[in-house]
């Protein structure tokens, strides 16, 4: 019997990687969710963390530094990208390189030798560390690099005759940016965001190398949840956290895609 091969038969590899590393780890982590050390069904974990203020304020204070870190990038990383992508200033790639060379270290040597380098300027040096300085500018220089490469992309595809247009038209600086450029943009800018913001409150490495385990996200306090602990239903409560973590994942892409779906109705609506 002769086999006939067919393009769908390429997915199955993609298919057993989907179902042995995405779906299967998800419904282990939503039945520890929602049972006991029984093995019960059980809200216990839900009620456990929320009912736990430390862990709470934790979740709180992710958020806050997850969106302080995404809006300080993107205002860094903005202009950065516009100048990368601009050819007038940048006439050698080599130079874009510079800024994404540091994704090709490890995490953990970058985020050691940031240590490092602000022990010596005095920000983490006793006796009075500025933890909470020294957090903020790990996670910027990190992150900074996952701004600038969406933003320099998205620059290189605008369309300079619909700046042309607008400067020809009379229309000042700002406005041309504002209303041009940014529009434009806006795809790199939910893309940056998105990239930024989500790992971020899941990091762990960072806070916990700079702050020296003074500042904890979210991420770490899911580590401590699943193995730090030693408590009977540690499983239980960290599987419910990571869910947590998968609501603000879901919720970040259903924006993301109502953003984008407005730009392109928006773009359509001037032509």
């Amino acid at each position: 019997m002769k086999f006939n091969f067919q393009r769908k038969y390429l997915a199955f590899p993609y298919v057993v990687f989907l179902l042995g590393f995405i779906v299967l780890p998800l419904l282990i982590i939503f039945y520890y969710a929602f049972t006991n050390r029984d093995g019960q069904l059980s809200l216990d974990a839900a009620s456990l963390f929320f009912n736990n203020p430390q862990r709470v304020a934790i979740l709180f204070n992710s958020i806050g530094y997850a969106f302080m870190n995404t809006v300080i990038t993107l205002l860094i990383g903005y202009p950065i990208a516009m100048i990368l992508a601009n050819k007038k200033y940048n006439k050698n790639t080599v130079i874009v390189l510079l800024f994404v060379m540091p994704m090709w270290i490890n995490f953990v040597i970058r985020t050691w030798a940031t240590k490092d380098l602000l022990f010596w300027l005095g920000i983490t040096a006793p006796p009075n560390p500025n933890f909470g300085l020294a957090v903020t500018i790990g996670l910027i220089y990190n992150f900074l690099p996952f701004v600038i490469l969406p933003l320099y992309t998205t620059m290189l595809k605008m369309d300079k005759s619909q700046i042309e247009a607008s400067q020809d038209l009379g229309a000042r600086p700002h406005q041309t940016f504002f209303k041009v450029i940014i529009p434009m943009t806006m795809p790199g800018i939910i893309s940056a965001a998105t990239m930024v913001f989500m790992p971020t409150i899941s990091s762990q490495v960072i806070p916990t190398i700079l702050s020296e385990r003074k500042i904890i996200l979210f991420g770490e306090a899911i580590y401590d949840a699943y193995f730090r602990s030693g408590t009977p239903d540690a499983i239980n409560i960290g599987s419910f956290m990571s869910l947590v973590m998968l609501v603000f994942i879901v919720i970040s892409l259903y924006l993301t895609k109502i953003f984008s779906k407005k730009e392109q109705a928006a773009r359509s609506s001037l032509w």
